[in-house]
């Protein structure tokens, strides 16, 4: 959920608009309880960007199935409505394969919109629907989705040079909204920053947890995710400290065009190949 920052009317401090008083000076905010329902809804309601990146990772999903040869309940519970890896290559999985053999560098936006299973990308979508609402009300939602963006390509990146063959999942992007949460907790500093930061780190320490004890996961891509969404975040930038500014949208829409891009050209070689 999205934890959004006012000014306190009497100290001047940026404080978290869920509580009544300034987490600085103690002073009563005025907000009414309404506006800030208001603005938690305006950073996660319908048609935002993050029901958008929810869409495209659904209808890729479906897509997969459809391009599949693979039904049924495979592989157990984690393979349920699993499409096979042949579908998945066709739609952009990456990884040192299809990167440095093949030269499907493109491979690297794509691989975040794709997913191995029902509970693959029922698990990531709903890390992505409680993190992105609050990454978009701290930082924007141009900035968001840059980081988004930013992070799948620098988790990807990463797990291409410690020699991951074949990598998919929302997961890398999803770890850079998680690191750069983590970058604006430190950054920002008194009560709320602190909070943020002990929230965000019990996050990172279950991710290093349920990466050690879960075959297949690639820790690889969650790192890089993460310290690409930290960094990201460092040049960024977030909206206590500079609004969003028109070179921010620009690159949101550069980010937005190749992604679209990138999706359309995945799916017309996966579809040509199938019926052509």
């Amino acid at each position: 959920m999205a934890h959004p920052s006012i000014t306190c009317p009497n100290c001047g401090q940026p404080t978290d608009a869920r509580y009544g008083s300034c987490l600085w000076c103690g002073a009563a905010l005025s907000r009414p309880a309404g506006a800030v329902r208001r603005v938690l809804s305006s950073a996660s309601g319908p048609g935002s960007a993050i029901n958008g990146i929810i869409a495209a990772n659904v209808v890729f999903y479906l897509l997969s199935l459809f391009l599949s040869k693979r039904t049924g309940l495979e592989g157990g519970l984690f393979g349920f409505l699993s499409p096979d890896q042949n579908s998945l290559f066709l739609l952009g999985a990456t990884g040192t394969v299809p990167v440095f053999e093949m030269g499907r560098f493109w491979t690297l936006i794509s691989a975040s919109y794709l997913h191995g299973g029902l509970l693959h990308i029922l698990f990531n979508m709903m890390a992505l629907r409680q993190i992105g609402p609050w990454v978009s009300a701290e930082f924007g939602t141009s900035r968001m989705f840059v980081i988004y963006t930013a992070s799948g390509v620098a988790g990807y990146v990463a797990s291409c040079f410690a020699g991951i063959p074949f990598t998919i999942g929302a997961s890398a992007s999803v770890c850079g909204l998680i690191g750069a949460l983590f970058y604006f907790g430190k950054s920002r500093g008194g009560n709320y920053g602190a909070a943020v930061s002990r929230e965000v780190s019990g996050w990172l320490i279950s991710l290093v947890v349920f990466g050690l004890i879960m075959p297949g996961i690639n820790n690889w891509g969650h790192g890089g995710g993460i310290m690409g969404g930290i960094i990201a975040a460092k040049i960024l930038g977030y909206r206590e400290r500079s609004r969003e500014s028109a070179a921010h949208h620009a690159i949101a829409i550069v980010c937005l065009v190749a992604t679209l891009a990138v999706l359309a050209w995945a799916a017309f070689l996966s579809l040509a190949y199938r019926f052509l």
